[in-house]
C-alpha cells in the first residue's frame, strides 16, 4: 500500500545506507544522500512522503538537517525519523520528540528498523488515501493492499478514532477505534479481545474505515498493542499445533 510514497535515506556510512536501501525498496522508491547538505537539497527539489537519517554525520548532520527542514513551509510537514544511538537519543535528543516522527535505536536489526519504517508508512498510506478522497468520510481498501494487524497499527499510531470494518469470505468484524485504541469489537457472536484475535491473521478480503463513526461501547481489556502481542502468539500456537498434527 505504500507503494506510491517516496522515501529519502541518508546516512554517511555507505554499508548501512545499501543496506537499508535494499531492504526498504520493497516497501516504497527510495533516493539516497550521503550528507545533510545534499539531502535537504534533494528535499526541496522533489518533496519526498518520509525522510530517514542518521543522526551522527559530519558536518551536517540529523538534528541540523531537522531544524533545517522544519523552517522551511515547504518542507516543514515531511516525517523524519532518526537513527540514533541510545546515548544520544536519551542526552541529545530528547527535546526533538515533538518534531521527529520516530528514532530508531543505533545498532539496530535491519528487519526490526524496516519494521518500524513501515508501520510509519502505512499510517501515512492511509492519511495520503483519505486526502486524495476530499470529502470521503468513508475509506474502502483490500487487505491484499494492507493486513488486518497493519491496518490496526496504523489506526493506533495515527491515533485514529473511527470504526473498521473488514471482510473475508463472507465473515465479517467491525472495530471501533478511540485515539488509537480498540476499545469495541464485534464478530459474529464473539465481542472484544475473542472478536479481535479471530480476524489477526486475515490477509484477504477487504476493509472500510469511517472516520465519523464511533462507539460508547467498551468489551476489549487490553490496549491495541497488547492485543496485538496476545493475538499473535495464540496465532503462533495455532500453527505450531497444526505443524505438529500434520
Amino acid at each position: 500500500m505504500a507503494g506510491n510514497l517516496k522515501i529519502l535515506l541518508v546516512d554517511d556510512n555507505p554499508m548501512i545506507l545499501g543496506m537499508l536501501r535494499h531492504e526498504l525498496a520493497e516497501l516504497a522508491p527510495v533516493t539516497t544522500a550521503n550528507n545533510g547538505a545534499d539531502a535537504l537539497a534533494h528535499a526541496i527539489e522533489e518533496t519526498p512522503d518520509l525522510i530517514i537519517a542518521d543522526y551522527q554525520m559530519p558536518g551536517f548532520d540529523g538534528r541540523q538537517l531537522v531544524e533545517r527542514l522544519k523552517t522551511r513551509p515547504a518542507t516543514a510537514k515531511i516525517p523524519i525519523i532518526l537513527l540514533a544511538t541510545r546515548a544520544d537519543i536519551s542526552e541529545k535528543l530528547r527535546f526533538m520528540q515533538d518534531k521527529v516522527e520516530d528514532f530508531v535505536e543505533k545498532p539496530f536489526f535491519v528487519n526490526e528498523a524496516v519494521s518500524r519504517v513501515k508501520r510509519v508508512l502505512d499510517r501515512l498510506a492511509l492519511e495520503k488515501m483519505a486526502k486524495e478522497a476530499p470529502g470521503e468520510t468513508v475509506l474502502r481498501g483490500s487487505l491484499a493492499q494492507m493486513n488486518v494487524i497493519d491496518l490496526l497499527q496504523s489506526l493506533e499510531l495515527g491515533r485514529k478514532t473511527c470504526a473498521l470494518g473488514i471482510s473475508n469470505n463472507g465473515e465479517h468484524c467491525d472495530l471501533f477505534f478511540t485515539e488509537g485504541q480498540i476499545s469495541h469489537a464485534i464478530y459474529g457472536d464473539l465481542k472484544g479481545d475473542d472478536a479481535v484475535y479471530k480476524v489477526l491473521g486475515w490477509t484477504a478480503g477487504n476493509f472500510q474505515i469511517n472516520f465519523e463513526a464511533s462507539s460508547s461501547e467498551t468489551t476489549t481489556t487490553k490496549s491495541t498493542q497488547g492485543l496485538l502481542m496476545e493475538g499473535l502468539r495464540l496465532l503462533d500456537e495455532a500453527n505450531r499445533d497444526a505443524e505438529d498434527n500434520a
